[in-house]
């Protein structure tokens, strides 16, 4: 079980650093004017477990704080996630 604890603990460390550095690329690409990150994928990025470093990385670059999906989704994924972790918690460890 405390293997099961690290890999989860060490995936949701990758995923949001992928997220935050997303945002960072993504900022980056605009001021260049180059090709862009689709949104879907920023958001399936924040879905997956990446939605803390995806805000970190909202606000820290300055990226997509003006869009309401951004900065409402992003938060809503984030108090889903967090939900589901304490019906988690309470369904295997507290009942």
């Amino acid at each position: 079980m405390e293997l099961l604890y690290k890999l989860l603990f060490a995936y949701l460390l990758l995923i949001n650093a992928v997220g935050l550095g997303i945002m960072c690329a993504d900022k980056q690409f605009a001021k260049k004017n180059h090709r862009r990150v689709p949104e879907a994928r920023l958001m399936t990025i924040a879905a997956i477990g990446g939605s803390v470093g995806s805000i970190l990385g909202m606000y820290w670059f300055r990226h997509k704080t003006r869009h309401p999906k951004f900065y409402i989704g992003l938060p809503l994924i984030l108090l889903a996630q967090l939900s589901l972790a304490l019906i988690a918690v309470w369904y295997f460890f507290l009942r």
